[in-house]
């Protein structure tokens, strides 16, 4: 308080919620000018709810005001919570001034808020799933159709945060479901009857199980022998058109009209056979290294 008094410039104005005429920030600077006999004081009004007034005083304290005690902050953290329930853990602790994890606590102890699993919004003002399965799978996708897109452009589309984008890509490469708890995409679910037999009466249990084709494309885009020469990258985009998921090739199929479906049909076995061709004549200069 003395320390205002005594300056010589004009203080900074004071914050007024303009519905109640509360003062929101400014109080000591109010009463500094009351002492210096002074009438009037700068105002800047703030026309928000009353909620919203006083997540503005937290913030504004917690910026350049006294310390708030650890309770305080907890019984800040508390009334956000009830007041603004959407507002995700590290939105409401950057206002209180306190870790995510502590305000993840308080929400637990205040209960049950009505919004389920609604999603939440976050301190960039984007809405994000609490259930964030539906993210992961379509950030799989993106990295299995476009494996140079970056963790943050794939995070922006799949409403996700970069570091979940990053566990998803290191699951693509393991041949892994996106989403924990899954069982790995295009791989048979584990059945308890009998095993396939191989051509030499040997069953499965045991032997590896090679991975989706959109695993060994990604693998193959991390190889600099490919993706940094201009017919490497053409042989991996053309790779990546086959990776589609099985419910992809159904959706495709189907929207193929009746008066075409036999073109269609011819094309996709010329396509074939060419492909047959080129694997061919790969594993034989393969044979040849060897």
């Amino acid at each position: 308080m003395e320390s205002l008094i005594a300056a010589s410039g004009p203080l900074p104005p004071i914050t007024v919620h303009r519905p109640t005429t509360r003062v929101i920030d400014g109080m000591h600077r109010l009463r500094a000018m009351t002492l210096m006999g002074h009438k009037t004081i700068a105002v800047r009004f703030f026309d928000g709810t009353e909620e919203d007034a006083f997540v503005l005083a937290v913030k504004s304290n917690i910026a350049h005001g006294l310390p708030l005690s650890a309770a305080d902050r907890g019984r800040a953290a508390e009334r956000i919570i009830t007041t603004h329930p959407r507002w995700s853990d590290r939105m409401i602790a950057s206002v209180v001034g306190t870790s995510a994890k502590r305000v993840a606590e308080i929400r637990r102890t205040v209960g049950p808020d009505g919004t389920g699993e609604l999603p939440r919004i976050g301190r960039d003002g984007r809405v994000r799933s609490l259930d964030v399965s539906e993210g992961r799978k379509l950030a799989h996708d993106m990295i299995v159709s476009d494996p140079g897109l970056s963790l943050r452009q794939v995070a922006r589309a799949a409403g996700i945060s970069p570091e979940t984008v990053r566990d998803v890509r290191n699951r693509v490469l393991r041949g892994e479901d996106p989403v924990p708890g899954g069982r790995p995409r295009g791989l048979p679910a584990r059945t308890t009857g009998p095993q396939p037999a191989d051509r030499a009466g040997r069953t499965a249990v045991g032997c590896e199980v090679a991975p989706p084709p959109a695993v060994v494309v990604e693998r193959l885009s991390a190889d600099p022998a490919l993706r940094l020469n201009e017919n490497g990258r053409d042989l991996l985009r053309l790779l990546t058109i086959h990776t589609v998921r099985s419910e992809d090739w159904n959706r495709i199929i189907e929207s193929v009209p009746p008066h075409r479906m036999r073109t269609v049909a011819h094309l996709a076995r010329s396509c074939a056979d060419k492909w047959s061709e080129v694997a061919t004549r790969i594993e034989r200069n393969a044979s040849q290294l060897t």
